[in-house]
This record gives C-alpha cells, sequence and structure tokens, in this order.
C-alpha cells in the first residue's frame, strides 16, 4: 500500500490559489533554500501516514465548500507515487482543481521521462516551480520569489492569471490545540511583525 508522509493538512484557506482550497504540506523535501518558510517539514522523516484514498475521502467530504486543493511542502514530487493517486480519484469523483508547488522546474521533471511524473503532472491545473531565492522575492501573488514560474497545465485558471503573480500577499493564522498555523506565502517582514503583535519579542 502506497501512504503518504503528511506534515500538515489545512482543510479551508483562501490565501494559496483563487477560491476556497484544503492545503496539504508533506513532509521531506531534497532542497534547503535558505529562508524556507517551513523548515520544520525539510527533514525527510516519518510525519503523518495516511492512504491517499482515505485522504481524497475526507477531501470529497469537504468538497461542497472548496474550489480545490493546494499541495506543498516540503517537496510534492518525491511523494508522486501517493499524489498520483489521491489526484486521479478526486479527479474521477469531482470537480476539484489541482495546485502544486515544486522546487524541481517543469522541464527538470519533464527530463526525468518517469510515466508517473508525466502522469501526476497531467493532473495538475497550477504548477509554481523552481527553488525558494530569497534575495528575489518580490512580496508578491502565490509564489515565494520571482524566479518561481506559474505554469498553466489547463485552462483553469487562465483568467484570473494575474493573480498568481501580482496580488498584495495576506495569511491566515490557525489556532490549533498547542500551536499556530500560519498558512500562505508570507509578506516580507511577516514572521518579526507577528512575534510583535503576539507579544514575543524579548
Amino acid at each position: 500500500m502506497t501512504l503518504l508522509n503528511i506534515a500538515e493538512i489545512c482543510p479551508s484557506t483562501r490565501v494559496l490559489g483563487p477560491g476556497q482550497r484544503c492545503a496539504i504540506w508533506v513532509q521531506g523535501c531534497c532542497f534547503n533554500c535558505p529562508g524556507c518558510v517551513a523548515p520544520d517539514w525539510i527533514p525527510q522523516k516519518q510525519a503523518q501516514l495516511i492512504d491517499p484514498l482515505r485522504l481524497a475521502d475526507y477531501i470529497l467530504t469537504l468538497s461542497p465548500k472548496l474550489d480545490g486543493i493546494t499541495v506543498s511542502g516540503g517537496e510534492p514530487m518525491l511523494q508522486a507515487k501517493g499524489l498520483n493517486e489521491l489526484f486521479t480519484y478526486l479527479k474521477q469523483k469531482s470537480n476539484l482543481s489541482i495546485i502544486c508547488y515544486s522546487g524541481f522546474t517543469l522541464q527538470q521533471i519533464q527530463a526525468k521521462n518517469e510515466p508517473l511524473l508525466t502522469q501526476l503532472l497531467q493532473q495538475i491545473d497550477i504548477l509554481i516551480d523552481g527553488l525558494y531565492l530569497e534575495q528575489l522575492n518580490d512580496n508578491l501573488g502565490f509564489r515565494g520569489s520571482s524566479n518561481q514560474v506559474v505554469h498553466f497545465l489547463s485552462d483553469r485558471y487562465l483568467q484570473e492569471k494575474d493573480l498568481f503573480t501580482q496580488r498584495q500577499r495576506d495569511v491566515e493564522i490557525h489556532i490549533q490545540q498547542n500551536s499556530l498555523l500560519v498558512v500562505g506565502v508570507p509578506p516580507l517582514h511577516f514572521s518579526p511583525d507577528l512575534k510583535q503583535s503576539l507579544g514575543l519579542e524579548n
């Protein structure tokens, strides 16, 4: 059985793509970009193992209120098999859109010439690719830095194209049992501002 190694799930957000979305972060990344927004999810260690079809069924219970899902990490391409099962099931059962982030470029993924990756790309509506480069963070859009390319692999969001590179950034803070989950691509200087507003500055 294929299992997804999941770092975190946010059942409802509006800051990781158009509309209402379920956000999924996979655990484990082969990159170590300076300034990464999610350093805890870089280590390739076991987090929460989930059957892709069980996760899909959970998402489908939310789907009347969802426009789609957004997958980030971590590095999603390292879990292509499980994500392929998840995406295939969702596409069969719903009209949910799929946005996916990857540190690999589209050209690098295609150059691997692996049928599994090819099939995965066929199911993704938007791929936001490339390493995060802190010095190229332009504080705009759904991407982290301006070198990252937004690939419209379907025509689903072509009419909202500028949102991905030009929108003013905002984040959501979700209160969990013992922690805060920050969702979205943070504006510049967001972390110090958050610490100050929460009274966490020394």
